[in-house]
């Protein structure tokens, strides 16, 4: 059996479709399987990926596109002769296990937000970078790339793009956030409270310590280990890390719904002129925004699986120079997806890969 643990037997570099070897700590993470898959749907030239986790998923069976892999604990020599390692863990577990893999010669990616503050650590979007104009300038030794958080690309995005429409006097976002940023546990209490709620039963409160399950919150429970302030200044940061000072800072508010998956954004825009709905539309539409026909009725669901951020269009009936934007994105796909990009483009300090 293969370093990886495959049980399909692995292509011999000659015919595999590239020399890298790849690392997931946390495939079995929402955020790890969604990365396996952005990999094999993009052909990353891959000839090993080995899925790493804790204990609670060690020997769990994984497709990694047409094969099936072990899931295999973290440790040291795991991450000999691996190129990339995307981290899709808790942050915890990150913090425990990076520079391990760094010290292996490692490329890092960070989907986890724990290493965004270490020596070196670059926060990217590949999206806002190619609206920006910008080419990356790989380095012989990148310190982590830390993957946006998905928020915060698809205001940059959003808001680049609208000022191409007018000036932007000043903007707004209610960001309704989703039980999946908080990994399977805070989907399974998610869960777990709409079932006990409907049948009269005392509600689980280990990760959001207060009711979620048909509830709107601006504020966790005093005992939670999460904050939404926390994470609602870590949006705002990325935001101004990928979207550069001199685009409008919106403000934010971090809202957590009861949904399972998805993010929806509320975004105000108060322009110097009047901007109709066309004009609009004409500035946003295009790579990775799709703009949605006025009388569509756009969801979380309408985005669940989608790579684009969709969004629709409507002009404030109180201000002339108001116009509001509705943007929903899956949240897993859009950090999958921008994790796998960072990579492609650090395959230039890598030519080779460590294939021999």
């Amino acid at each position: 059996m293969s370093s990886s643990s495959k049980l399909a037997v692995p292509s011999s570099p000659s015919t595999a479709r590239g020399l890298y070897r790849v690392a997931i700590v946390g495939g079995a993470t929402l955020k790890g399987k969604e990365v396996a898959e952005i990999l094999n749907e993009r052909n990353f030239p891959a000839v090993d990926v080995r899925l790493l986790d804790d204990d609670e998923s060690i020997g769990q069976l994984e497709a990694t596109g047409d094969e099936i892999s072990f899931i295999q604990s973290v440790r040291a020599e795991q991450f000999g002769h691996v190129d990339f390692t995307f981290f899709a863990s808790d942050p915890e577990c990150t913090r425990n296990n990076w520079k391990r893999a760094r010290d292996a010669g490692s490329t890092i990616v960070d989907l986890s937000g724990a290493l965004e503050d270490e020596p070196g650590a670059q926060v990217r979007s590949a999206w806002v970078e190619r609206e920006r104009g910008e080419m990356w300038q790989p380095e012989l030794q990148p310190g982590p790339c830390v993957v946006a958080h998905p928020a915060a690309v698809v205001l940059a995005l959003l808001l680049m793009r609208a000022r191409k429409a007018g000036s932007i006097r000043s903007a707004v976002a209610t960001i309704f956030e989703p039980a999946s940023e908080q990994g399977q546990k805070g989907m399974d209490e998610l869960h777990q409270q709409t079932v006990n709620l409907l049948s009269f039963q005392p509600l689980p409160k280990d990760v959001f310590d207060e009711q979620v399950a048909f509830n709107l919150l601006a504020r966790y429970g005093p005992h939670s280990p999460l904050s939404l302030d926390s994470q609602e200044a870590r949006i705002s940061g990325h935001y101004r890390k990928i979207a550069g000072t001199n685009i409008l800072q919106p403000a934010l508010l971090l809202v957590q719904a009861p949904v399972f998956h998805g993010h929806a954004i509320a975004v105000f825009l108060e322009m110097e002129q009047p901007i109709d709905r066309e004009k609009m539309s004409q500035v946003l539409a295009s790579d990775r925004v799709t703009v949605a026909s006025a009388d569509s009725p756009l969801s979380n669901v309408s985005a669940a699986g989608q790579p684009n951020i969709l969004v629709s269009i409507k002009n404030d009936s109180a201000r002339p120079q108001g116009i509001w934007l509705w943007a929903v994105a899956d949240n897993l796909r859009i950090a999958a997806i921008s994790a796998v990009e960072c990579a492609e483009s650090m395959m230039a300090t890598r030519p080779l890969g460590k294939i021999q």
